[in-house]
């Protein structure tokens, strides 16, 4: 059987139904020339005729009765399956399947999660985390939110706060016991705390502007963890000194548990960037995750 053949098949139904073309082009919202056409189409395409015609009346043929009782099932379901999506098109609802870097469940989805489950009760969300680049597309995604100089250039990036400030962070009790660094290359002498990438456990390197260049540091660490938030929690205890978003250590900093050192060199990186992969028809669960976490960005500490 031809792909084509099923082109034209809801239109012929709803003739058959209407006996009439006008009407049955009221009840899908065409004009009736264009199912006229559809429906000549589809004849076209099967050889035989369907419906017998006048000025005044629009009837079966033999074929076309045999034909309408075998399509009518499929017919109305494929109808009432557009007929459903059309009624979401402009209402958020449905999973919404997002890819998120860990940094992203304290900054944005920690806070931002329930008021967005309440403002949206049709909208299931599927939070997967994971500090991988991820094809989206080829995995089921929705969206992924990654820093934006890291997004890939076909697609398409939404802007989710503002740049994120790195910090080197150590507890008072530390420096006062191993001395405060001036300078980055200070940090050979003290004790770091690393990040390390789940899948390929490479260690992050530490970076660093010094006189207008980019330098890195890579820790010789004897504590190495794979989420941000426990660096952070380690350096808080007094273990050694951590790199990280200042966002993420924002409470331990006003609490005074931790204080930032080499501030002047360390650099701000692009805005969280939630990317998708094209600017058509974004779905409205989308465009409402968006537009919330935008309209709520004061609430963030991004």
């Amino acid at each position: 059987m031809r792909l084509d053949q099923f082109s034209g098949i809801v239109a012929f139904v709803k003739v058959a139904e209407a006996r009439s073309f006008t009407r049955a082009a009221a009840e899908l919202g065409i004009a009736p020339a264009s199912l006229s056409e559809a429906v000549k189409g589809l004849e076209e395409r099967l050889g035989v005729r369907l419906l017998n015609r006048t000025t005044r009346s629009v009837g079966l043929t033999e074929a076309g009765a045999y034909y309408l009782d075998h399509v009518r099932p499929a017919a109305e379901e494929v109808y009432a399956a557009g007929a459903a999506l059309r009624e979401t098109r402009d209402r958020p609802a449905g999973t919404l399947r997002l890819s998120l870097p860990w940094i992203a469940a304290p900054l944005l989805i920690e806070p931002l999660m329930g008021p967005f489950m309440d403002a949206y009760p049709e909208v299931r969300l599927s939070l997967i985390f994971d500090d991988s680049f991820v094809d989206i597309a080829a995995q089921g995604f929705d969206a992924g939110l990654r820093i934006g100089e890291l997004l890939d250039k076909d697609m398409i990036g939404a802007r989710l706060g503002g740049p994120l400030q790195t910090v080197v962070l150590g507890s008072p009790d530390y420096l006062a016991r191993n001395g405060t660094p001036k300078q980055p290359a200070d940090l050979a002498a003290h004790r770091c705390i690393a990040f390390a990438f789940t899948r390929t456990r490479a260690i992050s390197p530490w970076e660093f502007v010094v006189d207008g260049r980019q330098v890195e540091f890579t820790p010789d660490a004897r504590l190495i963890v794979n989420t941000l938030p426990l660096c952070i929690t380690a350096a808080a205890q007094g273990l050694g000194l951590a790199f990280a978003i200042e966002g993420l250590a924002a409470p331990l900093l006003a609490s005074g548990a931790l204080v930032k050192v080499l501030e002047p060199f360390c650099p701000t990186y692009e805005p969280l960037h939630l990317y998708y992969p094209s600017r058509r028809l974004v779905p409205p669960k989308l465009r409402a995750f968006i537009d919330f976490v935008r309209a709520n960005a004061h609430k963030l500490r991004i």
